[in-house]
């Protein structure tokens, strides 16, 4: 299988820089990163690609069984690495891609030396304790509402996730990517995004790794930022001066300022 093509997989940067892997979220793809991409390439090798079922991947190479768990995932990222020969990866996913860093870690040492974790959540779903910002009944709603009418849900959802109202064009930027990408497929990974409970796996990590949140984020809230911190020794936690789910959109300068202070730093 020819996993460049599988995963419409780009390489920009510096040749000769540290690498960096770019693993986008639930109805993305690589084009989410545009806008922090300038800033890292100068310095670093800068890998993206699309999750089979997102963007431009491949979709005949579509596995439904596969793709409902996120370790087709990070099976998806680490077969990018292994294609590349990636070395000394430091791995940047945002949203339910934190979690799929957190798998591919722990199953290739060898090659994933840093998370950058922003906006996780390793758990959507409150309970004992733990806020993950939704009640299991507000969960099914919302996936009921999707597998019902997903282009009617990803208008009405996208800017809520995005936030920014007073940027109107960034919640109509992720609404066109939630549109463009395969309802079938999208439905698949929703279910997978917002059921999946990876806390333990958080006990797993033995890489430095940055957490990244933002000051106001419906999606994973700041106690989860904080529960994460917690539950991954020596992270460190940034609050980023944005608001919304997608900061790499809404405050690129900020995002890509902080990767590359922590890469110097780690």
């Amino acid at each position: 299988m020819d996993i460049r093509r599988r995963n419409n997989v780009t390489v920009t940067g510096r040749a000769d820089g540290p690498v960096l892997l770019l693993a986008h979220g639930f109805g993305c793809d690589q084009n989410m990163w545009r806008l922090v991409v300038p800033t890292l390439a100068a310095s670093y090798r800068v890998v993206l690609f699309d999750y089979v079922g997102s963007g431009r991947a491949d979709a005949s190479a579509w596995d439904e069984r596969r793709y409902s768990s996120l370790g087709g995932y990070a099976a998806d990222a680490l077969e990018v690495c292994e294609e590349l020969d990636l070395r000394d990866v430091t791995f940047v996913g945002h949203s339910v891609s934190a979690m799929v860093g957190v798998l591919a870690a722990a199953k290739a040492p060898q090659r994933l030396s840093r998370l950058v974790m922003i906006a996780p959540s390793p758990c959507y779903i409150d309970g004992d304790g733990y806020r993950g910002g939704f009640s299991a009944e507000d969960i099914d709603e919302l996936l009921e509402s999707l597998e019902s009418n997903y282009l009617g849900w990803s208008a009405a959802m996208a800017p809520v996730i995005m936030g920014n109202a007073d940027r109107p064009e960034l919640g109509r930027e992720l609404t066109t990517s939630f549109c463009a990408t395969d309802p079938d497929m999208a439905r698949v990974f929703a279910r997978t995004t917002f059921l999946s409970d990876s806390r333990e796996d958080l006990e797993t990590v033995m890489v430095p790794t940055l957490i990244l949140e933002c000051r106001q984020d419906v999606i994973a809230p700041r106690e989860v930022g904080a529960y994460v911190r917690d539950a991954i020794p020596g992270s460190r936690l940034v609050t980023l001066e944005a608001t919304g789910h997608c900061p790499q959109l809404s405050a690129p300068q900020a995002t890509a300022g902080a990767i590359t202070a922590f890469i110097g730093a780690a």
